[in-house]
């Protein structure tokens, strides 16, 4: 008794295992064992793959449904690890932000199928002979499918922290560094939890592209889902087809059960507030873990080691009034910055007006631009009946946070169900129906796209403060007038992250959709998206370059004149302050 009652022994007591230790464990074993298992195939000599062939059987789709995995998951902590560096550095300072959200823009809607060829080569040259620098190409190109919107959200979150948390935080004198993970990161976790789970659905696309690629004559198959999918599609089995989306089902049911289940139900708790009605109830996974006895006493020193590290007071606290450097200072350092920003961009225009200049005319330049225009006409209103249709949806859900648990697999799996699988359909019923390409084949554009408006809805209005929807109800607001002063403003800053992601990523897809082919049939819509595509498809670059160069300034123009104003709008007059 006397050994049981001592610190040391209650300590040695409650880390006893107990049955759920037993299933924790025997969970972790199985995981490690799988990713072991697919660790083994990506050091392997790269002739290995040249000689191998995609299996259409079903009993391959476990292995390969490993391999995506975990391309799938170091992209993503590529892009969380992007997501923390690149989004701060653009919301902290003003004179990054003016290079780095541009930038962004520009990252979005660069259709990085087209330049998968210098990657790939890129990396190759890394891991020469190995399948390691396939690998990382494939991880590269997913990567692109995941970071940007992470980092909008994120953006999104440091350039609206309500005024009264931040001064707080100036009361209390907490360091950059800890206003960084005690404030800012637990106020951007809610969107980054829901954009996160957009970004691994939104991968899926990608997979597809990037585990069959080709590497001069020859095309390297890398094993996974993606790649059996381009064999089923290329050999045109349908039961294949069924056989890669039963696949896909059963790992995004996997990871939405171990994974992203227990981020919502934690990032929850960094809510302004809680209300009695929210109450959920913990997903099983995070009952697991909770009801383990040796797990939770191994983890609690990580966790502790975690807090201190967010607890070191590192940087200068902000104060109330703090000391400025003298206006002449400050107009010298502007003026030389803004002298090396305008050097640089002039530079890279007469780069680049030197190098399409040798074979193009200012022809092709007004039809580039034309045809951008229709494009652009496109995605405007794709966005707006986009935005008609999932803002009301993604405000119910983010209300009641029971169907957001239950239609959250359900979101996933659509958002995740690569659009190009549906482009046959659309071939099929356009050409029998004898409908308009140019109209018909814009929908193909928004398919993968639109749920980055409908996540980041869910986001916002899950974390709309409680409190307001109260005073609202006692003073009688229904009806249209809660959505324009209540809703809208609360989730506002959400909804422009999503349509700004949504809208990048809709140019990008206007390359794939503009130009679709089942078999010998060939609809062809006229945008610019079809001019990217056609001029890859003939190997001229720099009608290529000349395509993205005006998606690009397309994307800029609109991002700075709409976009952006209501980012500032938001920040200024939608804050909970």
């Amino acid at each position: 008794m006397t050994e049981i009652s001592s610190p040391v022994g209650l300590i040695a007591k409650r880390a006893q295992p107990n049955l759920w230790d037993g299933f924790a464990f025997a969970l972790i074993i199985a995981v490690l064992a799988a990713v072991a298992h697919g660790a083994h195939g990506t050091v392997m000599p790269i002739a290995t793959l040249e000689r191998a062939s995609i299996s259409l059987s079903p009993w391959a789709l476990p292995g390969y449904a490993v391999r995506t995995v975990m391309r799938m998951a170091a992209a993503m902590m590529a892009s969380i690890l992007f997501t923390f560096t690149y989004a701060p550095l653009a919301a902290k300072s003003a004179r990054a932000g003016q290079i780095l959200i541009p930038l962004l823009d520009i990252l979005q809607s660069v259709p990085i199928l087209g330049f998968l060829t210098f990657t790939v080569t890129a990396f190759m040259a890394l891991f020469p002979g190995s399948v390691l620098g396939v690998e990382f190409a494939a991880v590269f190109v997913i990567f692109t499918s995941q970071a940007w919107n992470m980092a909008f959200s994120f953006y999104q979150a440091l350039t609206t922290v309500p005024g009264d948390l931040e001064e707080a935080a100036t009361n209390f004198q907490l360091s950059s560094w800890q206003r960084f993970w005690r404030l800012e990161v637990p106020l951007g976790m809610p969107g980054l939890v829901w954009n996160a789970m957009m970004s691994m659905s939104g991968g899926w696309f990608m997979v597809v592209a990037s585990e069959a690629i080709s590497v001069g004559s020859n095309t390297v198959a890398l094993p996974g889902i993606g790649s059996y999918v381009a064999a089923a599609l290329d050999a045109r089995d349908l039961r294949g087809v069924a056989w890669a989306i039963l696949a896909m089902t059963a790992v995004i049911l996997a990871y939405d059960q171990l994974l992203f289940r227990p981020l919502v139900a934690w990032a929850d708790k960094f809510k302004f507030e809680q209300t009695a009605t929210e109450a959920p109830d913990d997903p099983w996974a995070l009952k697991l873990v909770q009801r383990t006895r040796l797990m939770r006493a191994l983890l609690a020193p990580v966790g502790r080691l975690l807090d201190l590290g967010a607890g070191l007071r590192l940087g200068r606290a902000r104060r109330v009034t703090r000391q400025t450097r003298p206006r002449e200072l400050n107009l010298a350092f502007d003026i030389v910055w803004y002298g090396m920003v305008a050097a640089g961009l002039g530079w890279s225009l007469w780069r680049m007006v030197s190098y399409l200049a040798t074979s193009l005319r200012l022809a092709d330049l007004v039809e580039a631009v034309e045809l951008g225009a229709l494009t652009f006409l496109r995605v405007l209103v794709l966005i707006l009946l986009a935005s008609l249709l999932w803002v009301p949806v993604g405000v119910w859900i983010g209300l009641r946070p029971s169907w957001a648990r239950r239609v959250q697999s359900v979101v996933q799996f659509a958002a995740a169900f690569p659009a190009n699988l549906l482009f046959p359909i659309a071939v099929v019923l356009i050409v029998r129906l004898h409908g308009s390409a140019d109209i018909w084949l814009s929908p193909l554009m928004i398919l993968g796209t639109q749920w980055y408006i409908l996540f980041n809805v869910i986001a916002g209005a899950s974390v709309f403060p409680g409190d307001l929807r109260e005073v609202s109800a006692n003073f009688g607001i229904r009806g249209r007038r809660w959505w324009t002063k209540v809703m809208l403003p609360g989730i506002f800053p959400y909804y422009v992250t999503g349509a700004i992601t949504a809208s990048g990523g809709s140019w990008n897809a206007s390359i794939v959709a503009e130009v679709v082919n089942w078999g010998p049939t060939r609809l062809h819509a006229h945008g610019l998206g079809a001019y990217i595509a056609d001029a890859t498809k003939l190997g001229d670059y720099r009608r290529v370059v000349l395509g993205v160069a005006v998606m690009s300034a397309y994307v800029i123009a609109t991002n700075r004149l709409l976009w952006r104003p209501l980012y500032e709008y938001a920040g200024r007059r939608l804050r909970f302050d």
